[in-house]
């Protein structure tokens, strides 16, 4: 009797050790899989403001690039044909605030996502200029003031959404620990103070 109770004690322990083992062992994929998606979410504004400032021959030409003094926001905020915002957005087109607040975003969301540091700052300003870039496309508009189709695909869900979802998702998550260099951050007194900077 009492080696098939000692047998089941260890069983039941043996049986712990191995879910504990599991469950480590889908947190350490799920660190990985949000480390992917914020390097390649952060890659994505680093890229745009890449391209935009030297012009590689994607998005931006090497003549329109800014440092041979293109506009980054011209060409864009120009061509907005539809929303609310429509004559708004023809205003700031090309002005040098809307060039440098667009490019300093960009590279300052881009460096701190893919570092895995300021996650919380990053997914606030780049949740704004998301918003901001799906009010200038205005997905839920069917035709533009011309009366031209907008070829919207989906009223209100759109790239701009999930890019600014994926930034908070990775903010609530903590994700700059893995492969990042969030711990670090978050130790510094600055960062250890103030909460928001993390």
């Amino acid at each position: 009797m009492t080696s098939i109770a000692h047998s089941r004690k260890t069983t039941h322990i043996g049986g712990e050790r191995v879910a504990a083992a599991t469950t480590a062992a889908r947190a350490d994929v799920g660190a990985i899989a949000l480390a992917v998606l914020r390097i390649t979410t952060g890659f994505v504004f680093l890229w745009a403001f890449l391209d935009k400032t030297f012009g590689f021959g994607y998005a931006t030409r090497e003549t329109g690039a800014w440092i041979n003094g293109g506009s980054p926001t011209k060409g864009f905020l120009s061509r907005v044909a539809v929303g609310p915002f429509e004559s708004a957005f023809h205003t700031w087109a090309g002005t040098w605030w809307a060039d440098w607040l667009f490019m300093i975003g960009l590279l300052a969301i881009g460096v701190a996502v893919i570092a895995g540091i300021g996650l919380r700052v990053a997914a606030v300003s780049g949740t704004l200029m998301m918003l901001l870039m799906w009010a200038a496309e205005w997905p839920p508009a069917q035709f533009t003031s011309a009366g031209e189709p907008t070829m919207s695909t989906n009223p209100i869900v759109d790239y701009h959404v999930i890019y600014a979802v994926a930034l908070i998702a990775l903010a609530f998550a903590g994700a700059g620990a893995t492969w990042g260099l969030g711990r670090w951050w978050a130790g510094l007194p600055m960062v250890r103070d103030h909460a928001w900077l993390r």
